[in-house]
């Protein structure tokens, strides 16, 4: 029996909020904050999860991506 692989592996993905939410939908402010972002210009580093990619896959117009390890 083959065993599926279910989980990436471990990594970290650093992030920069870089772009204001300002005159943006209540969602996009939502996601921000859940990703941990508090000020502009902002670097957080997050592991490298599918939830992680998926909340920064909504919102590249305000957060990049700046070094995946």
């Amino acid at each position: 029996m083959v065993k599926k692989r279910t989980t990436r592996p471990a990594g970290t993905i650093k992030l920069q909020y870089y772009r204001s939410t300002i005159n943006r939908p209540a969602a996009h402010k939502r996601i921000v904050r859940s990703l941990g972002f508090t000020r502009l210009n902002q670097i957080i580093e997050r592991p490298d999860t599918p939830a992680i990619r998926g909340m920064v896959a909504k919102v590249p117009h305000l957060v990049r991506i700046l070094q995946e390890k």
